[in-house]
This record gives C-alpha cells, sequence and structure tokens, in this order.
C-alpha cells in the first residue's frame, strides 16, 4: 500500500495509485482532505493540462503548493483526473 507522509502525519494511503512520469497519484477518496488547502497557483502541463495546487497544513507548519492535482485533465490524462501527486519533502512511499 503506497502512503504520503509529511510532519509524521499520513497524508493518503491507497493501493490504487497511478504512476505518471515517475510520480505516484493518489485517489481522490485516500486522500485525508482535513491537511489540505486549496491555493490560487496553477501550472501547466502540455498534455495533462493545468494543475492545482493544496497546501499542507499539519499541527501549526504549512507545506506550501506541496500537493498538486488535475480537476480538468486533457483527453490522454483523464486517468488521474482529481488525483492528488505530492512533491516538496512530501515522502511517498510505494
Amino acid at each position: 500500500m503506497a502512503k504520503a507522509v509529511w510532519n509524521d502525519v499520513v497524508l493518503a494511503e491507497s493501493d490504487e495509485t497511478v504512476v505518471v512520469e515517475g510520480n505516484l497519484y493518489f485517489p481522490p477518496d485516500s486522500v485525508k482532505k482535513e491537511y489540505f488547502k486549496e491555493t490560487d497557483s496553477h501550472t501547466t502541463c502540455f498534455w495533462k493540462g493545468l494543475a492545482s495546487y493544496y497546501s499542507i497544513e499539519v499541527d501549526g507548519k504549512t507545506n506550501s503548493d506541496a500537493a498538486w492535482y488535475y480537476p480538468e485533465p486533457s483527453d490522454a490524462a483523464q486517468n488521474i483526473k482529481d488525483y492528488v501527486a505530492f512533491w516538496k519533502g512530501v515522502k511517498v512511499e510505494d
């Protein structure tokens, strides 16, 4: 079972993750939403589309824009719609 951990807290855990370009994407229902806050940040991938970001808040500490997802991905990336991936020090174990 894959899991994403930051500040000693499990943020997401699933055995139904998807790997895209070396990143593990977690299904939306596997993410512990109480630790996530949407931000105004966005980036564009030429083939996946427009990514949106979450900051992660655990025990009074914030990791800005440490998770991203594609709410409206391109046709080629529909398999990761709303799935969440991590970076910026979030440890992802497969």
